[in-house]
């Protein structure tokens, strides 16, 4: 019964790694594109201004 539960334990925990780290990097790829959409939003604004002044 012991080694039934360290077995549980073991692969409960190698679950829950896998998920973490999934979701890591779920979260940095959704960071990247968070970066680069505000990037291209400023950059938009910044064009539209330039080009009304002309």
């Amino acid at each position: 019964m012991k080694r039934f539960a360290l077995l549980s334990l073991v692969v409960f925990a190698l679950l829950t790694l896998t998920g973490c780290e999934a979701i890591g990097t779920i979260f940095e790829a959704g960071m990247w594109w968070g970066i680069i959409l505000v990037v291209g939003v400023i950059g938009l604004v910044l064009w539209m201004l330039t080009r009304g002044k002309k």
